[in-house]
């Protein structure tokens, strides 16, 4: 999809800590196929055909970070485009005070993160972050998250 700049969807989980002062942030591995080595605090993916993104949305947190039993909450969808990187978000939160652990082919490392902290970070344009994770976090602030 990427590679030919093909329109599809994709399910985002903010994951917070249960007081919501805190997102998990990682550090995507050098082996991904876009933004390897960048930093997002959404964890995700192609929702697969046929697919409910709510569905994708758990199956993702599942795979990526080991996060089970949660029901992801809707945010907001978003259209996001840059380059050949051309898909329709469908945002969610969830909380999470248990284990993580990290799918290696995907997360090289990770950890909480201040909300204040990362926005101070996402101020600097050197920070290495994902740009649609910085777009839909962007729109999540903006909305008063």
């Amino acid at each position: 999809m990427r590679r030919e700049g093909l329109w599809h969807a994709a399910a985002s989980v903010l994951v917070l800590s249960p007081d919501g002062a805190s997102v998990y942030v990682h550090r995507r591995t050098a082996t991904k196929d876009v933004y390897p080595g960048r930093y997002d605090c959404w964890t995700g993916g192609v929702v697969a055909a046929g697919e409910d993104p709510g569905a994708a949305a758990v199956r993702e947190l599942a795979e990526e970070l080991d996060v089970r039993g949660v029901a992801p909450q809707p945010l907001f969808r978003l259209a996001f485009e840059e380059g050949s990187v051309r898909y329709h978000a469908f945002c969610y939160r969830t909380s999470w005070d248990g284990p993580v652990r990290h799918q290696p082919e995907e997360i090289a490392e990770g950890g909480w993160m201040g909300l204040a902290e990362l926005r101070e970070r996402l101020a600097d344009p050197a920070w290495p972050f994902v740009p649609d994770g910085r777009r839909l976090v962007e729109e999540w602030f903006a909305r008063g998250g």
